[in-house]
């Protein structure tokens, strides 16, 4: 026994090399935060090669000048200093720009992120590769641009937004750079030169759908197959070019219209009396209002999603700012209500983000980006401008005043958290998969709430068992990619501190349907309903160590005294995991790598050796000791436990006898869940219904077969259920309460 002990130390403390070793090579650096520690810590050769020291430009401005022999040879900032740069993580993505004298970038380094790229199994060498893809950028051919064209590098496919994100800023940046400095001839703006609009708010009129569109208050695109396909051949792209849109050259591709409801007339007309009533309701002081409307094959909405529900095909682009719209700030509005209108297929309301910087009367874009997949990870992307002006009849023009203007002037930005569409058309999308599921999760529900019927026919319950678990491994997880985590509870945790909004977790429907079973079946059956059924990990571990005792490997009874001991380590894990999340959720999901599920399930064993190794590491101890995970190190498995406490019903029957003197069902329970005396631990129980089994059969249970022996002496027919009826065999008592001994 005490060498038994020792072995299982030595395994632990290799464990724990392993895991440190693990994390040493996961960590994030901490990035500086301002231009100064960055430059202190870049040497100036590493951008440019002739230069021989960093010297700050002065006068406040968060620059720093390249010198060779006291010539200005380049100019060095980070993005965060003139625009903002909010990713998913909603903390600024940074970036160190270098321009040289000239305006064209020389270089670009990223500096430090919060984005979770690592989810979605995108090395961050990816965007490193990306961001450097700028070098040689004309900043001039930039500012002509006004910010809005697409990267003028290949976009990383799965990251869309977190590159549109960082894209912006650096154009936009060293534009502004540029101008500051007076490099490739742009120069500050001039508010002498700035002429004064202002809205006339008209409620006087409902117009129908040809006068709005013949005075310009609506304004359309429209584009065709052949238009579409002739764009990406003068783009030049022969991979685009190889792949063009099928169909006749004539037919429509999209037909997208557009209106500014700052004028409530135009608003009204549009959206009718009852949803132009909810519109004023809705709208906040300083935010404005689009209608966004279309059909055609293409959507402007899209129908891809990255969590948080940027809409990532269309955005607003006025004096070179980019205004990009989040789901929390749309609606979906059935038709439009002026006479006349056609019957368009997308009709989006949508209103800026709070803190945008946006003046109405003011000209603006409307950029549509129609994007060609030209392989499997890569995209490119043409923008169309819908220019857009208030008609006359509703503007104010006045002679240009001077208007005190800083010198840089940084516009908040949107709070982006992840790309592309609204959570009603990905879960229309998703319909067939939320059907299964759905299915799976009633089926498995019937089978808990009639387990005493079911767990009588052994044979039925196991191939039942093993069934599921399949289903669950690959359909759930591989196939689904739908493995719960506890990064979930994490995100979840920090949204109930900060800004909650149920949009962002219903953007995956799979991950929301399962965690909604999860909460109710916490009330029902605690962690058991998910640990031990839903989970695809879960299935991973149980299904080879079946493959491990069929083939003779030797199963590991762990000493009681020992087990129990190890217990705590998963509580430890996850209690620390949410700790950290409260300083640093980035930081929390990275050392949530202590979650083999990313690798395993969702990116399928396809990640570097030292993921790998970790992995196959808790594989293989699962193969001797089963769910050896799921024991001892799970924290999301802990963090369901904790509210499992709270389970309402006790479905799990036991024999007055359990643990004394039997001792069969502590013996065969998977996870050790039952103690010596025969108490089944609720926060351990991963409710596979083994001991269940045990409890009717009347081959294996020493009460059924004592009680069988008993109960036929006067009733030759008697079942397996003579133990169950007979109070004298079966006394109900809580789960995980002691019971008194006689």
């Amino acid at each position: 026994m005490i060498k038994f002990a020792l072995g299982i130390r030595q395994f632990l403390a290799g464990f724990a090399v392993l895991w440190t070793c693990f994390l040493l090579n996961s960590l994030p650096v901490q990035a500086a935060e301002t231009i100064r520690d960055v430059i202190e810590n870049t040497p100036v050769a590493s951008f440019y090669p002739e230069a021989d020291e960093w010297e700050s430009l002065g006068n406040g401005q968060p620059i720093y000048v390249a010198k060779k022999q006291n010539k200005s040879i380049g100019y060095a900032f980070l993005n965060t200093d003139f625009v903002g740069a909010v990713g998913y993580s909603g903390k600024p993505i940074v970036v160190l720009i270098a321009l040289d004298t000239d305006g064209s970038i020389v270089n670009a380094k990223l500096v430090h992120h919060a984005e979770p790229i690592i989810l979605s199994g995108i090395p961050e060498q990816k965007i490193i590769d990306f961001i450097e893809g700028y070098k040689g950028t004309d900043i001039l051919t930039v500012a002509r641009e006004k910010g809005g064209e697409p990267p003028p590098v290949d976009i990383v496919s799965g990251a869309t937004v977190t590159v549109m994100v960082i894209d912006d800023s650096i154009k936009r940046a060293s534009v502004r750079v540029a101008k500051l400095l007076g490099l490739a001839g742009l120069k500050p703006d001039d508010p002498t030169t700035r002429v004064q609009r202002s809205l006339i708010l008209k409620d006087e009129t409902v117009y129908d759908w040809d006068t709005l569109v013949g005075n310009g208050a609506v304004r359309r695109l429209h584009l065709s197959l052949g238009d579409i396909n002739k764009a990406f051949e003068e783009q030049g792209n022969p991979k685009a070019i190889a792949k063009p849109e099928k169909g006749d050259p004539q037919e429509t591709y999209i037909d997208l219209y557009v209106a500014s409801l700052a004028i409530p007339e135009v608003a009204r007309s549009l959206l009718g009396d009852n949803e132009y009533r909810n519109y004023q309701k809705r709208l906040k002081e300083g935010q404005s209002a689009f209608l966004v409307m279309g059909l055609g094959q293409y959507s402007f909405r899209g129908s891809g999603y990255v969590r948080g529900g940027i809409f990532d095909r269309f955005q607003v682009v006025q004096d070179g700012e980019t205004v990009r719209f989040i789901d929390r700030f749309y609606k979906n509005i059935g038709r439009v209500e002026a006479d006349n209108a056609p019957d368009l297929k997308e009709v989006g309301l949508f209103y800026t983000p709070p803190d945008t910087v946006f003046e109405p009367a003011d000209p603006w874009q409307l950029q549509l980006l129609v994007q060609r997949a030209i392989g499997a990870l890569e995209k490119v992307f043409i923008a169309f401008d819908v220019s857009y002006q208030l008609p006359d009849a509703y503007v104010k023009v006045e002679a240009p005043t001077v208007v005190a203007q800083p010198a840089v002037s940084v516009r908040s930005r949107e709070e982006v958290e992840a790309a592309n569409a609204l959570w009603q058309r990905i879960w229309m999308q998703k319909l067939p998969e939320i059907g299964i599921l759905v299915g799976a999760i009633a089926l498995l529900t019937i089978v808990f709430f009639v387990q005493n019927q079911i767990v009588r026919r052994t044979i039925l319950t196991d191939r039942f068992r093993i069934a599921f678990l399949l289903f669950t491994l690959f359909w759930i997880g591989f196939y689904a990619q739908a493995q719960l985590s506890v990064v979930n509870v994490l995100v979840f945790a920090n949204a109930l501190l900060t800004d909650f909004q149920w949009q962002f977790f219903l953007m995956e429907p799979l991950i929301f349907i399962l965690w909604c079973s999860v909460a109710v079946s916490l009330l029902f059956w605690g962690r058991g309903a998910f640990c031990g059924w839903l989970c695809p990990f879960g299935a991973l571990q149980e299904l080879l160590n079946k493959v491990a005792r069929r083939i003779g490997i030797k199963q590991i009874t762990v000493p009681w005294w020992l087990h129990e001991r190890l217990w705590p380590i998963k509580y430890l894990a996850f209690l620390g995991l949410l700790g950290i999340s409260v300083y640093s959720l980035h930081l929390a999901e990275t050392l949530s790598e202590i979650e083999p599920f990313r690798t395993s399930i969702v990116l399928r064993f396809m990640r570097g050796w030292p993921y790998l190794l970790f992995v196959f590491s808790l594989l293989a101890a699962g193969l001797f000791i089963e769910r050896f995970y799921c024991r001892y190190l799970c924290p999301l498995g802990a963090a369901l436990a904790i509210p499992g406490k709270l389970a309402m019903f006790n479905w799990l029957k036991r024999y007055r006898n359990c643990g004394d003197p039997c001792q069969k069902c502590a013996q065969d329970c998977m996870v050790q869940a039952i103690d010596p005396q025969g108490n089944i631990n609720p926060n351990e129980c991963l409710y596979c219904l083994n001991c269940q089994q045990l409890y009717y059969d009347k081959d294996v249970c020493p009460v059924v077969i004592h009680a069988l022996a008993k109960a036929r002496k006067s009733e030759p027919k008697a079942d397996a259920t003579a133990a169950d009826k007979d109070s004298e065999y079966r006394r109900p008592r809580r789960l995980n309460q002691p019971r008194s001994y006689e």
